[in-house]
C-alpha cells in the first residue's frame, strides 16, 4: 500500500496554475496544453465589480493573474510565466520560434503589454469613468471621455492594427512565422481576444482571423474546457 501511495504522490505535478475567470491566465493554460505537460489548475472566479478575490491576493498580493507556483517557486506576470515554462519544461523546442522569426517572436513577447494592452486598458478607464463618477459630473465627463477616444486613443489603436495586419500577411499562422505557436502567440492571443470582442471595428481581418484560428486549437479547446470556459473564446 505505501508504494502505491508514493507513486501516487510522486505523479502529482509540481506546477500549479492560479487561474481567474476571463483573465491572462488563459495564455498559460493553452501553453500548457501544447506542451502536454501535467498541472494542477487552482480557479477563482471575480467578485464585485470583476474584481479579484482575497483568496487570489494571498498567493500574490496585487491580486493578478496569472501565477504559479512551481515547488517553492511562486511567479506572477505573463511574460515571466511564459519564458519560465519554455525554459524550464520546453526540453524539445516545441514552441521555439523558426530562426527566421526570433526577433519577431522577441519583439511580440513583449509589445503586446508594453505597447498595445496600455491603449485598451485605457479605453476601458474611459469608458467605466462617467459610470463610476457622481451624477451630476457625468456629462462632463462622457464628453472628456468621448474626446480622449476620437482623438488619442482611437487613432493610436488604428495604427496598431493597421501594423498587425501588415505583419500577419508576411507571418502566415503565427507572429513568428512557421507552422506552431510560440511565446508571442500565447502573449498575443488575450490582447487580440478582447480588442476583437469589445471594438470589433478597430480590428482587422487578419487579426480576427487570427483569434478564430488559436480557438480552434485542441490545446485551446482543452484550456477553456479546463478553465470551466471562457467569456473572449
Amino acid at each position: 500500500m505505501s508504494a502505491v501511495n508514493g507513486s501516487a504522490a510522486a505523479a502529482v505535478p509540481t506546477l500549479t496554475v492560479h487561474h481567474l475567470e476571463d483573465s491572462r491566465s488563459i495564455r498559460i493554460l493553452w501553453l500548457l496544453e501544447e506542451l502536454e505537460l501535467p498541472y494542477q489548475l487552482k480557479t477563482y472566479q471575480r467578485v464585485a465589480d470583476r474584481l479579484s478575490p482575497e483568496e487570489l491576493k494571498k498567493i500574490n498580493p496585487k491580486g493578478g493573474s496569472p501565477v504559479i507556483t512551481d515547488g517553492d517557486l511562486t511567479l506572477p506576470e505573463s511574460g515571466a510565466i511564459v519564458e519560465y515554462i519554455r525554459t524550464k519544461y520546453d526540453t524539445t523546442g516545441k514552441i521555439s520560434p523558426p530562426e527566421s522569426g526570433k526577433i519577431d517572436d522577441l519583439y511580440y513577447t513583449h509589445y503586446v503589454e508594453g505597447s498595445l494592452m496600455p491603449l485598451l486598458v485605457d479605453k476601458l478607464i474611459f469608458q467605466m469613468l462617467p459610470e463610476k463618477a457622481p451624477f451630476i459630473v457625468r456629462p462632463i465627463l462622457r464628453i472628456a471621455s468621448g474626446t480622449m477616444n476620437s482623438k488619442f486613443l482611437d487613432p493610436r489603436l488604428k495604427t496598431h492594427s493597421r501594423l498587425i495586419e501588415e505583419h500577419l500577411a508576411k507571418s502566415g499562422d503565427f507572429f513568428a512565422g512557421g507552422d506552431h505557436p510560440t511565446a508571442a502567440d500565447f502573449m498575443m492571443i488575450f490582447t487580440l481576444e478582447i480588442w476583437a470582442h469589445r471594438h470589433p471595428e478597430l480590428v482587422g481581418d487578419r487579426a480576427k482571423a487570427y483569434v478564430k484560428r488559436i480557438h480552434s486549437r485542441p490545446a485551446f479547446k482543452r484550456a477553456v474546457e479546463k478553465a470551466g470556459g471562457h467569456m473572449y473564446a
